[in-house]
């Protein structure tokens, strides 16, 4: 059963979503609704107690090492940010990418990889590929990183992977993804059956920013959508979704495409939960549960 709170947490979204429609956000400029967003999130996001965030630059991307008290010198979580590869950066998800790296007790190194309309598919996948060798030019061993990543980063965490794969260079140790966009096809049941219930993403929304990223290519392409990929060979999964969620189809199909090719998977489809609840921190208890639960597995993986 969901929480009380979260019941009127999620009224409260909705009603956040249709106010912003109102004002007439989806006649903006795309530099504009990154500005809104970033302003609500300073406002809004608080980053975990004793967190330090350090600027860094990296193959000419901004990127900012996340920590919090006692962190593990010699593992990194690779985190990669959701928000269509049009919207977001460091200010919208810092506190979650924070909130994971304490809960696991390792730092975290968050990479403002390059947005569509102006930078289409493949650059947000070279940007990612490029950190992690950056990583491992700095000594840190592919056993002691983990990819992790939400919606679209968590899509973006397996292309990565499937690259990385592909020219036979050392993968991560996991990839963690939460409610991961992974089928820009919108196929899924889930498309149809969440519709009115997702307080978030509409269909409407979500094809035209797969439409934007992937610029002249194929939806189905398998960098693109990685459900459609050969997923042979990637390291473990550990996934979240909602049940309240557009996505929860790319995460189910996610999970089944990686057992059929003999990838351990870890996968829970939370009750009453939408799209990257987890963002909510410690105003909720499921995203306060659902970190602890994303911890837990990256201090196992890593040991």
């Amino acid at each position: 059963m969901a929480s009380f709170r979260s019941y009127f947490f999620e009224k409260a979204i909705k009603a956040s979503v249709k106010r912003t429609v109102r004002k007439g956000v989806n006649g903006k400029g795309m530099d504009e609704k990154r500005q809104m967003l970033d302003s609500a999130a300073r406002r809004l996001v608080k980053l975990p107690k004793n967190c330090q965030v350090v600027p860094h630059e990296i193959e000419g991307l901004y990127a900012e090492w996340i920590s919090s008290g006692n962190t593990l010198a010699d593992k990194v979580i690779l985190y990669l940010h959701g928000g269509g590869y049009a919207l977001c950066s460091a200010n919208t998800h810092r506190p979650l990418a924070a909130s994971i790296g304490k809960a696991s007790g390792v730092k975290v190194l968050f990479p403002e990889y390059r947005l569509a309309p102006e930078h289409p598919f493949p650059a947000a996948i070279e940007d990612a590929v490029n950190v992690y060798r950056w990583l491992l030019r700095q000594g840190y061993h592919p056993s002691n990183i983990i990819f992790a990543g939400d919606s679209a980063g968590g899509g973006l965490s397996i292309a990565a992977a499937l690259v990385l794969r592909d020219q036979n260079e050392p993968l991560p140790a996991a990839i963690v993804c939460l409610s991961p966009w992974v089928d820009l096809t919108s196929s899924g049941e889930s498309y149809r059956k969440n519709e009115r219930v997702d307080p978030y993403l509409s269909v409407k929304a979500v094809r035209e920013a797969a439409r934007m990223y992937a610029g002249s290519e194929s939806l189905d392409h398998p960098l693109i959508s990685p459900v459609f990929a050969d997923l042979t060979g990637l390291p473990p999964l550990f996934i979240q979704a909602g049940n309240h969620e557009i996505l929860q189809s790319d995460a189910e199909f996610l999970a089944a495409q990686a057992r059929n090719a003999g990838v351990a998977v870890k996968m829970k489809v939370w009750n009453g939960m939408w799209h990257v609840w987890q963002i909510s921190g410690d105003t909720l208890p499921e995203a306060r549960w659902a970190i602890r639960e994303i911890g837990a597995f990256i201090r196992q993986t890593l040991k």
